[in-house]
């Protein structure tokens, strides 16, 4: 399975996400400590750098005992805590800013990228491809935040995986989302 391979070993990523992990589910806060421990990282900074292979190991360990609605939940939060570039202003320039906070976030090697291939504004859809090591509903959490917090006014968002192109969770390497409003 692609989902928590890194694609180089030498791939870091910055405190402050690891910590939107933590503050995902308030509720959770000393399970999360606790599993971030278990895999090398018992004392996150936000401003330190840690080898993603530590955190994608503890989202292996999220993903087999809790499942892939908390991993939907930890990517919702993402957007709250992590860097992201302040001109974003749109639907448009949200999804397409995902790619921009990911290599801000992550450094050192190839750590693979957030696509927005397509936007209508007319059909109200857009396309998201993702070629990361993240797990599937990670993804989807990220993209649905992004989404809900820059749709237009009146607008319902729903964002689903494309079960028609390969997944992440059969193997590939990228993941597919179609983003409606």
């Amino acid at each position: 399975m692609a989902q928590y391979i890194p694609f180089d070993p030498a791939v870091e990523v910055n405190g402050r996400t690891i910590l939107a992990f933590v503050n995902a589910i308030p509720a959770y806060r000393d399970t999360m400590l606790s599993i971030l421990a278990q895999h090398q990282l018992p004392n996150v900074e936000p401003n330190g750098w840690y080898p993603q292979i530590y955190w994608l190991n503890a989202f292996r360990t999220i993903g087999e005992n809790f499942g892939d609605n908390t991993l939907f939940s930890v990517g919702k939060a993402i957007p709250e805590n992590a860097a992201f570039p302040p001109e974003i202003n749109d639907l448009k320039s949200a999804l397409a800013s995902i790619d921009v906070a990911y290599h801000m976030n992550h450094r050192n090697g190839e750590i693979g990228y957030y696509k927005l291939v397509s936007f209508d504004e007319k059909s109200k859809t857009a396309v998201m491809e993702c070629r990361n090591p993240y797990p599937s509903e990670f993804d989807r959490g990220i993209i649905t935040a992004m989404a809900r917090k820059f749709k237009p006014a009146f607008s319902i968002v729903n964002v689903s995986l494309d079960h028609h192109k390969p997944t992440r969770k059969n193997g590939a390497m990228e993941c597919t989302y179609i983003v409606k409003w």
